[in-house]
C-alpha cells in the first residue's frame, strides 16, 4: 500500500475538501482548529449562556426533542437532558462501521460545529480532534439511522464515548469508552446545554460514509477507461468509435473524456483495427464504452459537488445565529440532498461493473473473442482459466442489481408522525458504497482477463498508455499458466487499484482525463 506525505489538516467548517476527509480517514492526517473557528465558537456559545440565564424557551435547549419539544425542561436539569438524549439515542444495530467511516464521522461533524451555528462548547471540539489525533475510534453500529433530524443513532454511539460511556477502539483493541480516553490520555467531558443535540443532529454518518465511497467511484471509472482500452485490444476492437468527430456532435463531457482516454491510451497499437478491417463495428460493451463510462463521469462529478457543499454546512436544528440574537428550527438535517445522490452514485457504480462483466464475457467466450484460447487457458478440458472468474463477476453484478434499488424512495414516519417523512440516506450511503467495493472486483476481474489474453496477442503490440497498465498488472500478479485459486489475484489487484496516486506513471505518459481532483 502507498502511503500519502502527511499534513495537517485545518478545520474552518467551510472549506473541507473530500481528499481532506482521505486523508484523515485512511492515512491519518492530523487535524488541527482554526482560530476563526475558535471565535466563532466561543462566540456562539456566550449567546447560548445568556438564554440559558434569561430562560427562554428554546427547542433542545431548555425543551424535550422530537414530539417533546412543547415540554418545558427547567435550568437546572439541561444537563441530565443531555445525557439522556445521547443514552436513550444510542439504538445502533448492527456491526460497526470500519474505523475509517468512523473517522470520517468525526471530522465531518468537528468540521459543521466549526462553523458556529451549533452552541457548544470549544473543549467539546477539541476532545473530538484529539479522539482523531490520538487514534480513539468510537464503535459506532451501522444501522439504525432514517436519516432525517440527522443520523441520530449512530452519531449518538460516537458521542458516547466523549462522556466516557460506550466502546472504542484504542490501536486495534476493542474496549470500554473509559478505558480507551485513559489509554490515550484523555478526560471524558460532560455534557451541558443544547451539546447533546449539536453532536447527533446531522448528516455526517451518511456524508461520510458517501464521501469515502465517492472518493473511491471517481477513481474507478478511471480504471473503468483503462481495463476497457486493454480489452478493446485483446479484442481487436475497431479504433474508429472512439473518433473524437462522433464524440464532438454528442458533446457530454464525460463521454468525450472517456473516448479520449481509450484514444490516447491505445495510441500506437497494432492491435486495434480499422472499420472494415475485421468487422464493421463492434459489440456495444466496446464500442459504447465512452457513453456508458461517460455518464456515470458526469453523475460522480454532480454527486462529488453535492458532497463537498453537505461537509461544509450547518446541519443543526436549531441553529443559533448570535450576531442577529435569533434562534432558527429548521430542517437542514434532513438528509434528502444527500441520498438522492447516493442512489445515484449506488447506480453510476453498478453500471461500471455491468459493462465491465460483458466484456469479461467477451474475452473468455470462444464464440465471441476473436480467435482466442476457450477460456483464455491453452489446455482447456483439463484446466477451466478463466471460466469461473465470469461467475464470480456475473454474481457480484447481480447482487448490485438489488442493492441499487433506491433507498430514498421509502419513508416511515416517526417520534409520534411528527417526523413525518425521513430520508434513508445513510442506508443509501451504505449500499454504494458495498456497490462500489463489488464493482472493483468486476474491474479487477476484467483486467486480469484482459491482461491474460494479451499475453496471447503479444504485450509488443499494445498502445503506449495500455502497455503500461499491463506492465504494472504482471508487476502484481503473474500470467495464469496453469489452474491456480485466483480469489487471492482478484483481492490484490482489487487493494492495489485503490491505492494513491497507482495511475500517476500513467498519467505522466500519456493524455489522462482523470476525475480525481
Amino acid at each position: 500500500m502507498l502511503e500519502t506525505a502527511k499534513s495537517t489538516v485545518v478545520i474552518y467548517g467551510n472549506s473541507l475538501t473530500m481528499e481532506e476527509v482521505v486523508h484523515v480517514a485512511r492515512y491519518h492526517h492530523h487535524v488541527e482548529l482554526s482560530e476563526e473557528s475558535c471565535r466563532k465558537v466561543e462566540h456562539t456559545r456566550n449567546y447560548v449562556e445568556k438564554l440559558l440565564q434569561e430562560k427562554k424557551v428554546v427547542y433542545g435547549l431548555t425543551t424535550g426533542f422530537g414530539k417533546f419539544s412543547d415540554t418545558y425542561i427547567s435550568p437546572e436539569d439541561t444537563k441530565a437532558l443531555q445525557l439522556n438524549l445521547i443514552r436513550s439515542h444510542s439504538c445502533g444495530i448492527g456491526a460497526p462501521f470500519a474505523e475509517e467511516v468512523v473517522r470520517a464521522i468525526l471530522l465531518l461533524r468537528v468540521n459543521a460545529l466549526a462553523l458556529g451555528y451549533s452552541g457548544i462548547r470549544l473543549e467539546v471540539l477539541r476532545l473530538m480532534i484529539e479522539l482523531l489525533n490520538r487514534g480513539v475510534v468510537p464503535v459506532i453500529p451501522e444501522k439504525g439511522s432514517l436519516g432525517a433530524s440527522g443520523d441520530l443513532a449512530p452519531l449518538s454511539h460516537m458521542v458516547l464515548v466523549l462522556i466516557g460511556e460506550g466502546e472504542a477502539y484504542y490501536r486495534g483493541v476493542r474496549l470500554p469508552g473509559v478505558e480507551a480516553l485513559a489509554k490515550a490520555g484523555l478526560t471524558p467531558i460532560v455534557l451541558e446545554a443544547k451539546e447533546g443535540l449539536a453532536l447527533i443532529n446531522g448528516t455526517q454518518v451518511m456524508t461520510a460514509v458517501g464521501t469515502l465511497a465517492c472518493w473511491d467511484a471517481l477513481k474507478l471509472a478511471d480504471w473503468a477507461d483503462c481495463t476497457a482500452a486493454l480489452t478493446c485490444e485483446a479484442l481487436l476492437a475497431v479504433r474508429d468509435a472512439f473518433d473524437p468527430a462522433t464524440h464532438a456532435v454528442r458533446p457530454h463531457k464525460g463521454q468525450q473524456q472517456a473516448a479520449a482516454n481509450i484514444r490516447n491510451l491505445t495510441a500506437g497499437s497494432t492491435l486495434m483495427t480499422n472499420q472494415g478491417e475485421k468487422r464493421v463495428q463492434d459489440a456495444y460493451s466496446l464500442r459504447c464504452a465512452p457513453q456508458v463510462h461517460g455518464a456515470s463521469r458526469d453523475a460522480l462529478t454532480y454527486i462529488a459537488e453535492k458532497l463537498s457543499i453537505e461537509m461544509n454546512s450547518a446541519t443543526d436544528n436549531p441553529l443559533i445565529f448570535a450576531d442577529e440574537e435569533q434562534v432558527i428550527s429548521g430542517g437542514n438535517f434532513h438528509g434528502q440532498p444527500v441520498a438522492l445522490p447516493m442512489d445515484h452514485l449506488s447506480v453510476c457504480a453498478a453500471e461500471l461493473a455491468d459493462i465491465s462483466e460483458r466484456r469479461i464475457e467477451r474475452l473468455v467466450n470462444p464464440q465471441l473473442n476473436e480467435g482466442l484460447p476457450p477460456f483464455l487457458t491453452l489446455n482447456g478440458g483439463l484446466q477451466s482459466g478463466f471460466m469461473i472468474a465470469q461467475y464470480a463477476a456475473a454474481a457480484v453484478v447481480s447482487e448490485n442489481k438489488s442493492l441499487a434499488h433506491p433507498a430514498s424512495v421509502d419513508s416511515i414516519p416517526s417520534s409520534g408522525n411528527q417526523e413525518d417523512h425521513v430520508s434513508m440516506g445513510t442506508i443509501g450511503a451504505r449500499k454504494a458504497r458495498q456497490i462500489v467495493d463489488n464493482a472493483y472486483a468486476v474491474l479487477a476481474i476484467e483486467l486480469l482477463c484482459a491482461a491474460q489474453a494479451i499475453d496471447f496477442r503479444g504485450p509488443q503490440r499494445l498502445g503506449k498508455g495500455t502497455k503500461w497498465i499491463y506492465d504494472r498488472c504482471r508487476e502484481q500478479v503473474a500470467a495464469v499458466k496453469e489452474d491456480r485459486v485466483l480469489s487471492g489475484d482478484f483481492a490484490a489487484i482489487r487493494e492495489w487499484m485503490k491505492e494513491p496516486g497507482v495511475l500517476d506513471g500513467l498519467i505522466a505518459q500519456v493524455p489522462f482525463s482523470s476525475c480525481v481532483k
